[in-house]
């Protein structure tokens, strides 16, 4: 059953505080929210951001669906027909604002706004490893995508307009065949709400759910990352693969290997080799958590970062909004490579992940090895100078990190 709170007081700005009490999160803490719904059960938040606005309006929206760099998908329905279709969508491929029963879905808002960067940061009371992006949806009279299941946890944010969401705890999954979309075969909703501008709604993995537009609206989904056990171990051994030292391996040696009547039969040795060489690639000081802060951090597919002219640190910095950074206790990560930190450099790198922004004293405190650093990822693109955020531009000559 959800649980539905009506908060009393306004929003703020800024993230909440741990153990501060926030209308986002129905009055409940960050701390209290993640001890009682996160991954457990629904809630449903009247006015969880009174007053908000979308991160932009239809023609914009419209228009950014068009950009080669940007993820975009149309879904129509019409009766008990589904189309799906893959960006870039020009304006010519979408069907008239009139038409009731499809939606525009754009994926990364916040690698592309300020105001929807803005909005994903409200809930890094999450870890960053866990949080993946802001989707918008728009739909006309009658959009949805239809009941389905996610596998990560969501907060569906309505922005403009109305939608009535219907869930369904966790139960069959089985899917209608056939279909363009993971519709699923069988829906039978325990719950409905008519979220209307400022309302919100999480949802737990596995609890299935259709939202349907009532009049044009518009909802942002605040989606998070859940990798699957073995796509993680397929990404780990390959990052272990790559940084493999070639130069020090030993190679096989089978001078005891005797003639055999046998010769499909696989020998028994070289299968222990095998398991000795994973077994040592594993076993490499902090190997496998470099790994892991490798790849967590890897930019997406369509990421690109432009290359230019050190940053002035005097002025502070701040993370490029594409930038992903994380760090443990060795080491900080940055789209995809990482480096050791100690001391009073790995608090100062740290404190960029946190706040993905240094002061200029911050700065002006790091040691001579970690401001070169930082001037080597403002050459990348990768931060800024400490000002203004203001929108991405179109990438052109681009690099990968």
């Amino acid at each position: 059953m959800i649980s539905m709170i009506r908060p009393h007081a306004m929003a703020s700005e800024a993230p909440p505080e741990l153990d501060a009490p926030t209308p986002l999160l129905g009055g409940l803490s960050p701390r209290g929210f993640m001890r009682r719904h996160w991954h457990k059960r629904p809630l449903l938040i009247r006015q969880a951001l009174p007053g908000v606005v979308p991160p932009l309006g239809r023609p914009a929206l419209f228009a950014l669906a068009g950009r080669e760099e940007v993820e975009s998908r149309l879904i129509v329905r019409q009766g008990d027909s589904w189309a799906l279709r893959h960006g870039p969508l020009p304006r010519r491929a979408l069907p008239p604002v009139a038409q009731p029963g499809w939606t525009l879905l754009v994926q990364g808002l916040d690698l592309h706004l300020p105001a929807a960067r803005a909005l994903l940061a409200r809930f890094r009371f999450v870890p960053e490893a866990r949080l993946d992006d802001l989707m918008l949806s728009w739909a006309s009279h009658g959009g949805g995508v239809g009941p389905h299941v996610d596998s990560y946890d969501v907060f569906l944010l309505q922005v403009q307009g109305r939608r009535r969401w219907r869930i369904a705890p966790p139960g069959d999954a089985a899917l209608q065949p056939g279909l363009p979309l993971k519709i699923l075969a069988r829906f039978e909703p325990t719950e409905d709400g008519l979220l209307e501008p400022g309302d919100m709604l999480y949802l737990p993995p596995g609890w299935g759910h259709e939202g349907t537009a009532e009049g044009e609206c518009m909802t942002a989904s605040i989606g998070f990352r859940a990798p699957a056990r073995d796509e993680l171990a397929r990404e780990l051994l390959g990052r272990l693969a790559d940084t493999a030292d070639l130069a020090a391996s030993t190679r096989y040696r089978d001078a005891a290997q005797p003639a055999t009547a046998e010769p499909g039969r696989i020998p028994a040795a070289l299968q222990r080799f095998a398991a000795d060489a994973v077994a040592r690639a594993l076993r490499g000081a902090g190997a496998l958590e470099a790994a892991l802060g490798e790849v967590l951090t890897e930019p997406k597919p369509q990421v690109w970062f432009e290359p230019g002219a050190a940053p002035a640190l005097e002025h502070g910095v701040r993370l490029d909004p594409r930038t992903r950074m994380m760090y443990d206790a060795a080491r900080v990560y940055v789209n995809g490579e990482s480096w050791r930190a100690t001391g009073r450099d790995a608090r100062t790198m740290r404190r960029l992940a946190d706040a993905r922004r240094l002061e200029p004293g911050e700065v002006a405190c790091a040691s001579a090895a970690a401001r070169a650093l930082l001037l080597q990822w403002g050459e990348a693109g990768w931060l800024q100078p400490l000002q203004p955020l203001e929108p991405a531009a179109p990438p052109q000559g681009r690099s990968r990190r």
